[in-house]
């Protein structure tokens, strides 16, 4: 089986060396899948820009008592969110609050 592969200098070579052993069956599943599911691989990647290169974020560091901590982890896991968005939340209802 041939690789196809890209080097440092920007061309694509031919390499006949198998990385894996289970190169072949890797290959077959993703014939198969593109095989099966054509249109997955033909719609655009979705490209989420992460908060650590937004320049609208500020990163901060947050002391909580582990328990807490935990149990925000936990919460945040089970409604699918992200820790600094539930932070984020609570933050702007505290100072809504506190503008009162």
């Amino acid at each position: 089986m041939a690789l196809l592969c890209w080097c440092w200098q920007g061309d694509f070579i031919l390499s006949k060396k198998k990385t894996s052993r289970f190169d072949e069956l890797i290959d077959a599943a993703r014939s198969r899948h593109k095989r099966d599911n054509p249109r997955d691989f033909n719609e655009e990647k979705v490209t989420f820009k992460s908060k650590s290169t937004d320049p609208d974020y500020v990163r901060t560091t947050v002391y909580l008592p582990k328990k807490l901590h935990r149990q925000l982890k936990l919460a945040a896991a089970a409604d699918e969110r992200q820790m600094s968005d539930i932070m984020a939340e609570l933050v702007e209802k505290w100072l809504e609050k506190k503008g009162d």
